[in-house]
C-alpha cells in the first residue's frame, strides 16, 4: 500500500480543499493515524499562516506543528533556484517529509497553490516532488471558465505531465464542472485515460464558491462596526449597489445578498437592516458602507439595539472599486467555518468513487526508491548509529572537505591518517569548517598502537615469512595502518584509494581481514542513481574474468546488498543474448551461473541470460522473455566481466549524468572500501555513509 498520496493541480482556484478535506476523511476510515505535509506554501504578510494547512491541522486535530506541515515559501524556492541550489530545497523537503511519514500510518500531501507568476516552474517543481518522494498523484482541474474541449485537454495533459515523469497518476478528478455536463466530462475522460485511473467529476457547488464575510473584510481592509463570530462566515451569494430610493431597493433583495453602499445613506442602511427580519423578505448576508462614511450617533445607537445584527464594514474606498473587489474573491475553506468544511466533505462522498480510489491507493506500489530518497535513507541510517570510519589520506584535499563535511552533518566518528600540524595548516589554506577536536589526527608512527598493530601483522602474516621488522615496515604504510584498526575494532570501517591503488587500498584487507565464511570472492557493486530508480551495478571494479562459480556468488552478494540497503533485489544476470535465443561460450558461462544461484538460493528472484534492455525496459522486457518475474524490472545488474562492467557503469554515469554511489566491496569480515583516483568529495562523503552502514551488520 501507499504511504501517501500528492494532490496536484496545474492553476490557481482549482478547489484542491473539498479533495484534501474528503481524502483526509476517507483514510481516517481505513487507517489509525492520517498525517499531512505541505512542502511549499505561498508568501504571506507577517502574522498570516496557510490557510490550507491551519484548516487541515485544526479540523482533524493532527499532531503537527505549523512549521512542521511545511517546507519553504514559494519565494525561497525561487531564490534557491537562482542561486543553483535547487537540490537543497527537494532534500529538505524529503527530510521534513519523512518525519511526518516516521509518526503517521498515511500522509497526505498537498502540491502549491499556483499563487502570482510562474506557472511554468511550479508545475515542475510539483512533478519533481512527488516524483523524489516515491508516492503516486491525483490531480484535479477546474473547469470554471473553460470550453468543454480545453477542459479535457488540460486534464489530459496534466497526467502525461506526470506520467512522462515516472510519477503514477492513481486519479483524475474534474473539479467545478456544470451539473449538466458531469457525465460527458467523465464518459470522456474514460474514453481518454487508461482503465488503472481513476476518473471523478465534482459539480460546482455555489455555496462553496461563495466568500464569506471575513473574506470581504481581508479583501478590503475593512473595519468592522458591527459583527462578531459565526456572522462573519455569513456567506455572500450575491451583492448590489445600494442608490435608488428604498422602495426601488427593497424589491431588488435577494437571498444572501452584499450591500454595498454609501456610508450616508442612513434610509438604506436601516431598510435592509429591518428587512433582515421581516419574514417577507429574504436574509442579508451584510452592509459594507463606502467612502469611509459611518452613520451619525443616532443610527448606530438604535442598530446596537436590534435583537439580530448583520455584519456592518466600514472601508474607505468608492463605492464602484469596492464592487470590483468583491468580485474578484476567491473564496476559501477556513478552520472556523464548520459549514463549508461540512459541505466539502460531504460533496466529496457523494460525487468521488471512494472505494475505487481507497483500492488504488491499497494496491499501489512504488517501482523502485527514488535517488534522492535513498541517498535520504542512507545519511539518516548513518547518523542513527554513528559508526567510527578511518579515512587514511590525510594528505588528499578531497578527503579533508569531504571529512569537514562527515563531521559537521554529525554522520560519524572519523579518524584521519596524517601529521596533525600538516593537516592543520591545509585546513586553514582551505579555509574549510574543519573542528580539530571532533575529528582524530592520527601520525601512524608515532601511535601508542603502533607496536601492538606490527606484532598482530607479524602473528598473523608469519607464516608468509613475515619478520617483526618487516611488520614494522608495512605498519607505517597508512593502508595497513588503518585496515589494522578496522581489525582490531579500533574503528569500524576504512575508506581509500583516492590517492592510492585498488590493489594498495585492498590487499591488507585481503591478507588479514579475510572474507566472510562461506564467501570466496571479494567484489564490488556501485549502486547506480539514475533519474528515476536506483539500480546496484556488480561486479564493476575488482574480478576481471570470474568463474561461473564467483559469478553466481557475485550475484548473491550484491543481491544480499542491495536488500541490506532497502532495494528489493531482482537479479539479471547480463549477456548479449536473453533467454534460450543464444548459443555461444560467453552465454553458457552466464547461464550456468544463473542456474548455480537458483539452486543455492532459490529465495532469489533471477533470470539470465538476458541483455541489459530487456532487464530494464518493461516494454522489451515483456517482448523478449514474457514469462520472466525479472525483466524489464531488474533492479540487481550482473555483469559478466570486469571489461563489461567498468565500462558500462562508467558509460551511464557519463550520458545519464546519474551518480554512482561506490564501489562497495563485499565479502570482507569488515568493510573497507576503495575509491577512483578520480573520485569527487560528492563521492567521499557517499562512500563513507554506505561505509557506515555496512558496519551496522557486524
Amino acid at each position: 500500500m501507499s504511504k501517501a498520496v500528492y494532490i496536484a493541480t496545474m492553476e490557481k482556484s482549482s478547489g484542491k480543499s473539498i479533495v484534501t478535506l474528503g481524502l483526509m476523511r476517507m483514510l481516517l476510515g481505513t487507517v489509525a493515524k492520517v498525517g499531512y505535509f505541505k512542502p511549499i506554501i505561498s508568501d504571506f504578510e507577517e502574522g498570516e499562516i496557510d490557510n490550507h494547512i491551519n484548516t487541515a491541522l485544526a479540523h482533524f486535530k493532527l499532531d503537527i506543528g505549523y512549521k512542521d506541515a511545511y517546507a519553504f515559501t514559494k519565494s525561497e524556492v525561487i531564490n534557491k533556484m537562482n542561486e543553483d541550489r535547487i537540490d537543497e530545497v527537494f532534500d529538505t523537503i524529503i527530510e521534513k517529509y519523512k518525519a511526518i511519514e516516521e509518526n503517521y500510518d498515511f500522509v497526505l500531501v498537498e502540491g502549491t497553490d499556483f499563487s502570482g507568476e510562474g506557472t511554468a516552474t511550479e508545475l515542475e517543481i510539483n512533478t519533481e516532488i512527488a516524483k523524489n518522494l516515491g508516492i503516486p498523484v491525483i490531480i484535479i482541474e477546474s473547469g470554471t471558465g473553460k470550453t468543454m474541449k480545453g477542459f479535457i485537454n488540460n486534464l489530459l495533459s496534466a497526467y502525461h505531465l506526470f506520467e512522462d515523469n515516472d510519477v503514477r497518476v492513481l486519479a483524475v478528478i474534474a473539479n467545478k464542472v456544470q451539473p449538466k455536463n458531469l457525465e460527458r466530462v467523465q464518459s470522456e475522460l474514460y474514453h481518454e485515460l487508461p482503465k488503472k485511473v481513476v476518473v471523478n467529476a465534482i459539480p460546482v457547488i455555489d455555496f462553496l464558491a461563495n466568500p464569506t464575510i471575513k473574506e470581504v473584510i481581508k479583501e478590503l481592509d475593512a473595519e468592522v462596526l458591527f459583527g462578531q463570530g459565526d456572522e462573519l462566515n455569513n456567506q455572500v451569494a450575491n451583492y448590489m449597489v445600494g442608490a435608488m430610493q428604498l422602495r426601488h431597493f427593497l424589491p431588488r433583495l435577494k437571498e444572501d445578498t452584499l450591500i454595498i453602499t454609501p456610508g450616508d445613506r442612513s434610509d438604506l442602511i436601516l431598510g435592509a437592516l429591518q428587512a433582515n427580519i421581516s419574514y417577507n423578505y429574504p436574509s442579508i448576508a451584510g452592509i459594507v458602507l463606502s467612502g469611509g462614511l459611518k452613520p451619525e450617533a443616532p443610527i448606530i445607537e438604535l442598530i446596537e439595539g436590534l435583537p439580530r445584527k448583520i455584519p456592518i464594514l466600514s472601508v474607505p474606498r468608492d463605492t464602484y472599486p469596492i464592487v470590483k473587489s468583491v468580485g474578484m474573491i476567491n473564496s476559501q475553506i477556513y478552520a472556523d467555518n464548520k459549514q463549508k468544511i461540512s459541505v466539502s466533505i460531504r460533496t466529496f462522498d457523494k460525487y468521488v468513487a471512494d472505494f475505487e480510489l481507497s483500492n488504488a491507493l491499497i494496491t499501489f506500489k512504488s517501482a523502485g526508491i527514488t535517488p534522492r530518497m535513498f541517498q535520504y535513507n542512507l545519511l539518516k541510517r548513518a547518523q542513527k548509529h554513528k559508526k567510527h570510519i578511518v579515512l587514511p589520506e590525510g594528505k588528499d584535499d578531497r578527503i579533508l572537505r569531504a571529512a569537514a563535511r562527515l563531521s559537521n552533518q554529525g554522520i560519524v566518528d572519523l579518524t584521519i591518517l596524517g601529521k596533525y600540524k600538516e593537516i592543520e595548516k591545509r585546513v586553514e589554506t582551505l579555509g574549510i569548517q574543519f573542528d580539530l577536536d571532533k575529528i582524530k589526527i592520527i601520525n601512524p608512527i608515532e601511535s601508542p598502537n603502533f607496536k601492538d598493530y606490527a606484532a598482530t601483522l607479524y602473528e598473523l602474516r608469519k607464516h608468509k615469512k613475515m619478520n617483526l621488522a618487516m611488520a614494522e615496515d608495512k605498519m607505517e604504510d597508512v593502508s595497513y595502518f588503518g585496515t589494522m584498526m578496522v581489525y582490531k575494532g579500533h574503528a569500524d570501517g576504512m575508506v581509500s584509494g583516492a590517492a592510492h591503488t585498488t590493489q594498495h587500498t585492498i590487499l591488507p584487507a585481503l591478507q588479514f581481514v579475510k572474507t566472510k565464511p562461506g564467501v570466496s570472492v571479494v567484489s564490488s557493486i556501485f549502486f547506480m542513481c539514475l533519474d528515476d530508480r536506483v539500480s546496484v551495478f556488480g561486479d564493476c571494479a575488482i574480478n576481471p574474468n570470474p568463474t561461473a562459480e564467483q559469478l553466481a556468488e557475485i550475484a548473491i552478494s550484491s543481491a544480499d546488498s542491495s536488500k541490506a540497503f532497502g532495494i528489493e533485489p531482482k537479479v539479471a544476470m547480463l549477456s548479449y543474448s536473453s533467454g534460450s535465443s543464444g548459443i555461444g561460450e560467453d552465454v553458457e558461462h552466464v547461464r550456468e551461473a544463473t542456474e548455480i544461484v537458483k539452486k543455492i538460493r532459490p529465495d532469489i528472484s533471477i533470470e539470465g541470460p538476458i541483455q541489459y534492455d530487456a532487464a530494464v525496459d518493461p516494454l522489451i522486457g515483456k517482448s523478449k522473455l514474457p514469462n520472466s518475474k525479472v525483466a524489464g524490472q531488474a533492479s540487481v545488474l550482473i555483469f559478466p566481466d570486469l571489461n563489461t562492467g567498468n565500462n558500462t557503469y562508467k558509460a551511464v554515469q557519463r550520458e545519464t549524468g546519474a551518480l554512482a554511489i561506490g564501489p562497495m566491496l563485499q565479502g570482507l569480515n569488515k568493510p573497507v572500501n576503495d575509491l577512483s583516483r578520480g573520485c569527487t568529495v560528492e563521492d567521499i562523503f557517499n562512500t563513507v555513509i554506505i561505509t557506515a552502514i555496512q558496519a551496522e551488520g557486524l
